[in-house]
């Protein structure tokens, strides 16, 4: 790779290489200059090798080359200069579409019609057969090899255009300008695969924009700006599909265009809501959808109604009149009457999926057909007064068809109605986003409706009628599209009837088919087992019912039942869970399994794809070398057997060049070369021989004359020399007399020359002085100013230095002395929880020491009760604890030994004189241990403290405590565990006897 001091000589060489047809050479060297990574400073030079860049990639048809390179300019420009950027694509759209149209005027000039399926398949190896078998070398297969890869060429560069831009907030004019060209190229063209491939690049971009939305420089589609474009986009886009008749894609538009509507939050314009309705009347119309083309006829009126003030009297008519049609269209009966459940749930969804597009907002759990349905459709047009904009003829119809009872002659009435409807039939005005309204469409479904609606009333009046008189009553059918009609409608239960040929008549009323009664023998056979089973085993009257049962047994069987319940409950919602798991896991299995496959699949068609393509690239390239070369024989052929003459001989030649091979070409050419190379050397010889001969003659003949004319030519350079010396000394005389007469002249002022001379010496002899005297001052100033500063400058760093180490000094002080704090701290820490802990552990031995001793008080009591009353009744619980002692307790008596307050507890506080007892004592030594020094209890006086209790400790001021100190004591202390009335800082904040904690007690918490 060539590199470059400056990109101008990277421009200046490939200019070069172009005037020499080197294009090739040219266009690398650009692209080698434009990828490197040298040049990413934006430059308006590197604006000018763009452009020459992207015209040498449009002359040579090189995609992939204008891609790379626009993607590298893109990374210069995204920051500094982007509209240099859009200027570059804009001119690279501009000669790709020239050379494209320059082709297509080459072509038409010819009448070629395109009709190459897909534009970027490759040949296939039966269309290279049969060309070179059929031998098509016309004009037709040269001026389609000439438009077909430059139309190939435009389409890739849409393609290439929309993918540079799809990321670039500030350049979304462009791609929205580039995707229209693209749309109208498709149109202009009729390229539908193109068509399809473009609109699904777009649906990409769009899903890639929202899938990676916090980018930088992302578009932002809740601007109004941005997203006015985008629709624009996707409308322009539904236009084409409908001008191409690519129904499936228009309706994949307009899914596109209310997924930015429902993203968005927002509506466009009424403008376009009328172009969005006006192209769902032509999908659903096309699609036999009639109900929900009649609901979008009915959104674009209300539309147009509303916003629309330019519309005629006319025109809303016209539209009217199409509204009311199109619900009469509709086909009387649901079509997925007694279809199965899976039927029913998918057009569920449909329904609902075109309700959100129609603009119409339904509840899930409610049924969409009541929603949207023709009945419904009918009425909201009576009520909101449609029918008063309508044609007269059509009310009529309309009033006949639904409001009347005509059972004989329904048909033969509304027959000049449906007549009537091609001539009012008309072109709307251009206020109107619907171009023309053709109500003749409408009049095969109003026949149909008419011909049911016969059968309806024809169903009320008869039981049985006869064929031909069902016949004469429906005018524009024959029987065989009634019987038809019969079927869908008997099928869909709009009608009860039965036609019998035999007899040749129609039975009408409800027919007990076989396969209604089949459908509910199950059921009544499960409803009379059900009744015989009651009546064989009757249900028990004296069952006890549980309503007997005490109040209190019966809240134990609720409760039990309520944790049975929620047990089971949280049982199911776990096996749920992990079913639902163990699904998810097997479907992410499945799923990357399937992803995998499909990725291998893609792979190995690549491959095959690629080899497939190089096979037929070589064999192309191969033929196209084996052709020129076979023509670049005829070609010496013929111009060899030109130039000998031979025109018979080569008449013979092309009679049978079928029959000559490539090898006798060559060889006859080459053998015509050899003897044409000895022949022109014979001439030659002989030219050379001639020529020396007369060369020789001449010589001979000028040698007397060349003497001749040299003798003459010495004699006069002889004379020009001796004139020209005279001449010259001449001058020297004269220039020598006169340079005499100036210097006579000139010395009389040689004094006063002297003098000026000595005067101007003195006076800038003297300035120099004084000048030199200034100098010699200045910089002695300068010096004394420059002493000082040095001198202020040393007593500052002095200055500075001082206070940098007093500052350390203080700092090193401070820190030592907060080390020592810190030590001292942690001492007195660690003396502190000792303490705590040699109290605490006297509390739990006086604790041991309660229990154990109202332990055998109340076993000395029991016994003592027994002995006094030996007939009393004692529980069988104690009786076996007092025979069979500690370990007959009951298996849980232990656990809530620490939640029930014992006996020593359940002492009073206080006896009956207003004295404290020894339990309340014990419990104020508890609470004077556990509680901080300053707020530590004092007996007063005369009061008597238990002997166990410790020593009152003096006054300790209060010290800041850290988190890593009180965690350190939270880790060593351990409160014990008194009963259910110890202090709540000793407790923790347990449980008492009765499940509340002691914080939960006022009056207990009060009284300490």
């Amino acid at each position: 790779m060539a590199t470059f001091a400056k990109p101008e000589n990277a421009l200046k060489r490939a200019e070069e290489l172009m005037n020499v047809g080197q294009k090739q050479a040219a266009l690398q060297a650009l692209h080698d200059l434009i990828t490197s990574k040298r040049y990413r400073a934006w430059q308006k030079t590197l604006e000018k090798i763009m452009f020459k860049y992207v015209e040498l990639c449009v002359d040579m048809k090189k995609g992939r080359f204008a891609k790379d390179g626009l993607i590298q300019y893109r990374i210069v420009c995204q920051q500094v200069n982007v509209s240099s950027l859009e200027e570059v694509i804009k001119y690279f759209l501009q000669l790709s579409s020239e050379r494209a149209e320059a082709a297509q005027v080459q072509a038409a000039a010819a009448e070629v019609t395109l009709d190459i399926e897909d534009l970027e398949a490759e040949k296939r190896p039966e269309d290279l057969m049969l060309s070179y078998v059929s031998g098509e070398r016309g004009k037709e297969r040269s001026d389609r090899e000439t438009v077909t890869p430059w139309f190939q060429f435009l389409w890739e560069t849409y393609r290439t255009v929309l993918e540079i831009l799809r990321n670039n907030s500030k350049l979304e004019s462009l791609y929205s300008m580039t995707a229209h060209r693209a749309f109208q190229f498709c149109l202009q063209y009729k390229r539908t695969t193109e068509f399809r491939r473009l609109c699904e690049i777009l649906r990409n971009h769009l899903i890639n924009l929202n899938k990676y939305r916090d980018q930088r420089d992302r578009p932002d589609l809740t601007q109004p700006e941005s997203l006015q474009l985008y629709l624009e986009t996707r409308f322009e886009q539904l236009k084409v599909a409908t001008e191409l008749e690519l129904w499936q894609e228009a309706f994949r538009s307009i899914e596109d265009i209310h997924g930015l509507m429902f993203m968005v939050k927002r509506t466009p314009k009424p403008q376009m809501m009328a172009v969005y309705y006006a192209k769902l009347t032509q999908i659903y119309w096309v699609s036999d959808s009639h109900l929900y083309h009649a609901y979008a006829w009915y959104k674009l009126y209300n539309l147009q109604k509303s916003y629309n003030k330019n519309l005629t009297a006319k025109d809303l008519q016209l539209m009217a009149s199409s509204v009311v049609l199109a619900t009469l269209a509709v086909a009387p009966y649901d079509r997925k009457y007694g279809a199965h459940h899976f039927e029913l749930e998918m057009e569920k969804d449909r329904n609902i999926r075109m309700a959100n597009i129609l603009g119409f907002n339904i509840d899930v759990k409610k049924d969409s057909r009541e929603v949207l349905s023709r009945a419904a459709l009918l009425s909201e047009l009576v009520a909101k007064g449609v029918m008063t904009y309508v044609s007269p003829e059509v009310k009529d119809l309309y009033t006949l068809l639904e409001n009347e009872f005509h059972p004989l002659d329904l048909a033969a009435r509304a027959e000049p109605f449906l007549s009537k409807l091609p001539n009012l039939s008309d072109k709307l005005s251009s206020a109107s986003p619907v171009p023309e309204v053709r109500l003749e469409q409408y009049v095969p479904a109003l026949e149909r409706l008419t011909a049911l609606r016969v059968l309806q009333q024809v169903s009320q009046v008869y039981s049985t009628i006869k064929i031909a008189d069902l016949t004469r009553m429906v005018t524009f059918f024959d029987f065989s599209k009634v019987e038809k009609l019969i079927v869908e409608a008997v099928k869909y239960n709009f009608v009860q009837m039965k036609v019998d040929h035999l007899k040749e008549v129609v039975n009408f009323g409800s027919q007990d088919l076989e396969s209604e009664k089949v459908k509910t023998h199950l059921t009544v056979l499960a409803k009379r087992l059900k009744k015989a089973c009651s009546m064989i085993f009757p249900p028990s009257i004296e069952r006890p019912s549980k309503q007997t049962l005490p109040y209190p047994e019966l809240l134990a069987v609720v409760e039990k039942e309520h944790k049975k319940l929620l047990a089971r409950k949280v049982l199911i919602e776990r096996r749920k869970e992990e079913q639902e798991r163990q699904m998810l896991e097997m479907e992410r299995e499945e799923e990357s399994k399937r992803l995998k496959q499909q990725r291998l699949t893609e792979e190995a068609e690549a491959k095959r794809l690629a080899k497939e393509s190089a096979r037929r690239e070589e064999a192309r390239i191969r033929k196209e070398i084996e052709d020129k070369e076979l023509e670049e024989a005829r070609t010496l052929l013929a111009e060899a057997e030109k130039r000998k003459g031979k025109k018979g001989k080569k008449a013979a030649a092309d009679g049978e060049v079928t029959k000559i091979t490539k090898q006798l070409l060559l060889e006859e050419a080459l053998s015509e070369q050899i003897k044409e190379r000895q022949e022109m050397e014979r001439k030659l010889q002989k030219l050379a021989k001639t020529m020396d001969y007369l060369e020789r003659a001449k010589r001979e003949e000028e040698r007397p004359l060349i003497e001749e004319a040299y003798r003459n030519r010495l004699q006069d350079d002889e004379r020009f020399y001796k004139q020209q010396q005279e001449q010259a000394i001449e001058q020297s005389k004269n220039q020598h007399e006169t340079d005499v007469v100036e210097k006579h002249r000139l010395l009389r002022m040689a004094d006063d020359k002297d003098v000026f001379q000595r005067q101007v010496v003195a006076r800038r002899q003297g300035e120099f002085e004084r000048l030199q005297r200034l100098r010699e001052e200045r910089l002695a100033e300068e010096r004394a100013i420059r002493s000082q500063e040095r001198e202020i400058r040393r007593k500052k760093e002095f200055f500075r230095r001082q206070e940098e180490q007093r500052l350390l000094r203080i700092q090193e002080e401070e820190e030592a002395r907060k080390r020592e704090e810190i030590e001292r701290k942690r001492r007195e820490e660690a003396e502190r929880l000792a303490k705590l802990e040699e109290i605490a552990q006297k509390q739990r031995e006086r604790e041991a020491a309660a229990e154990e001793r109202e332990k055998r008080e109340r076993e000395e009591a029991l016994r003592a009760r027994l002995e006094e009353k030996p007939g009393k009744f004692v529980l069988p619980s104690l009786r076996k604890r007092l025979e069979g002692g500690d370990d007959m307790r009951r298996p849980n008596m232990d656990d809530r030994r620490d939640v029930r307050p014992s006996m020593e507890e359940r002492r009073p506080l206080f006896d009956v004189q207003g004295s404290a007892t020894s339990r309340e004592t014990d419990m104020q030594v508890e609470r004077e241990a556990s509680s901080p020094p300053s707020k530590r209890y004092q007996p007063p006086r005369g009061r008597q403290v238990d002997s166990e209790a410790p020593p009152p400790r003096a006054y300790e001021p209060p010290v800041r405590r850290t988190h890593d100190a009180l965690a350190a004591r939270k880790d060593v202390y351990d409160p014990p565990r008194a009963g259910a009335y110890a202090h709540p800082g000793r407790s923790g904040g347990r449980p008492l006897g009765g499940g509340r904690l002691v914080e939960e007690r006022p009056e207990r918490r009060d009284r300490w």
